[in-house]
């Protein structure tokens, strides 16, 4: 099965599926199809399907033209009829693994996929899991569901493994093509397969491992790490705030060593970053391990909105003003600047608990014109940034680092500003400006 597979791989008689069309699938189906194998993407939204069937691109960090010209030749497609996982021979399970509302994991739509993948699985078939997920989903969840579903036997009938993914949306230098891809397989033939497979793929370098649960692991750690990080420097700009130093400036002549220091700033928090440390932290517990630093570094950013909202109170305080019946206006809803994606986005916890004071909240983002999540928090961006707009409120919170918002015009129009995320360091006039 090895040397027949990667044959098929050299001379890209493969054809590629993805599962799940969002900001990881569809670029890694892209990416497949460019590379020249056949790429089937399988979605259960027909909205989605539809779009990347009509070459209409909705990820940022897609090509429009690109995906245009892979659907014109044939190329690249998109379907809800998963039975068509029977023609593919590389299956990439790329679906949302968010929380639920008891702050656990939710692996549902990875169960869903592999099971409905299970029925229509056939022999020489490499699946790979690339969502974020607990150490020990591939082998422990993934591969009893395909065994049993399909009738076939992991590594004598088809090849299991983790591959997680690397996306960050916006970013300028790295995307899927280019980023160094791990890869963790049960067994070292689908470790060699689904490596060689990547590297036809892909320009970055492929690192494989062990097993799926490093590769699971390693991909918790990059994320933890930052999440530990970031919990430091937000408690550090807290007793700043009381100290009267600006954090911004501390971090700027921090960085300022070229060895043993990496700055991390402080914020709101964000989408997949503070999602990876609850999933380390459930799974430690299976083995009787508290994860002491991770779960404080959980308690700091996790209580981050609030602590925005109470600075925010003590803004409007110093203008006489109470936060009950104030007007504010939140500049941003989506978890970082310049897209669209707010999912988990601490800037909407921030408005729900403005509301809960009773502010009067509205919000302005270009990139996400409405939302509705999964607390049944929903609202509607207003249209226009206009002057008189901005003048009619009592605080202005900047909430997402957008580059598509006249920030100037904003602070001369605004009776206060609280700005969380440093985008107004370039204005001289700061008398109505507030920074995190």
């Amino acid at each position: 099965m090895k040397k027949k597979l990667l044959k098929k791989i050299k001379t890209k008689e493969i054809i590629a599926g993805v599962v799940g069309l969002g900001y990881v699938g569809l670029p890694l189906a892209v990416e497949k199809a460019k590379a020249g194998f056949k790429t089937i993407g399988f979605d259960i939204q027909s909205s989605k399907v539809n779009m990347v069937n009509q070459g209409h691109n909705y990820i940022g960090d897609v090509v429009d033209s690109d995906l245009a010209d892979l659907v014109n030749k044939g190329s690249l497609s998109a379907t809800t009829d998963f039975s068509f996982i029977r023609d593919v021979h590389f299956i990439a399970i790329c679906v949302p693994t968010p929380l639920d509302i008891h702050q656990e994991p939710d692996i549902s739509y990875v169960r869903d996929s592999a099971k409905i993948i299970s029925k229509y699985l056939t022999s020489e078939t490499i699946v790979v899991l690339e969502s974020t997920t607990y150490p020990g989903t591939t082998e422990e969840l993934i591969l009893p569901i395909l065994e049993e579903g399909s009738g076939l036997k992991c590594g004598q009938d088809f090849y299991l493994g983790f591959s997680p993914e690397r996306v960050d949306p916006g970013n300028l230098i790295y995307k899927t093509k280019n980023t160094p891809k791990v890869v963790g397989a049960v067994g070292n033939d689908a470790a060699e397969v689904i490596s060689a497979m990547y590297r036809e793929v892909l320009d970055g370098e492929v690192f494989t491992v062990s097993s799926p649960a490093v590769a699971e692991m390693e991909k918790i750690l990059e994320n933890t790490y930052r999440n530990v990080n970031i919990g430091l420097i937000n408690e550090i700009g807290r007793l700043c705030n009381e100290m009267g130093i600006s954090i911004w400036e501390v971090i700027d002549a921090a960085k300022t060593k070229p060895y043993g220091f990496q700055p991390f700033y402080p914020g709101l928090g964000g989408h997949c970053i503070p999602l990876d440390p609850y999933y380390l932290a459930w799974k430690a517990r299976e083995y009787g391990f508290h994860t002491t630093l991770i779960e404080n570094s959980m308690v700091i950013n996790d209580s981050q909105p609030e602590y925005c909202v109470e600075r925010a109170m003590h803004i409007l305080n110093r203008q006489k003003k109470a936060i009950n019946g104030a007007k504010v206006l939140m500049l941003g809803v989506s978890y970082k600047n310049d897209i669209d994606d707010c999912r988990e986005s601490p800037a909407i916890r921030v408005m729900k608990e403005l509301k809960k004071v009773g502010a009067e909240v509205e919000y302005y983002d270009p990139w996400v014109p409405e939302f509705k999540n999964m607390y049944g928090q929903s609202a509607k961006s207003i249209e226009k940034l206009l002057p008189d707009v901005i003048s009619s409120f009592d605080l202005i919170m900047v909430t997402a680092a957008h580059h598509n918002v006249d920030y100037e015009m904003v602070q001369k129009n605004a009776k206060m500003i609280f700005d969380t995320k440093n985008v107004m360091s370039e204005i001289m006039d700061r008398e109505n400006i507030e920074v995190l």
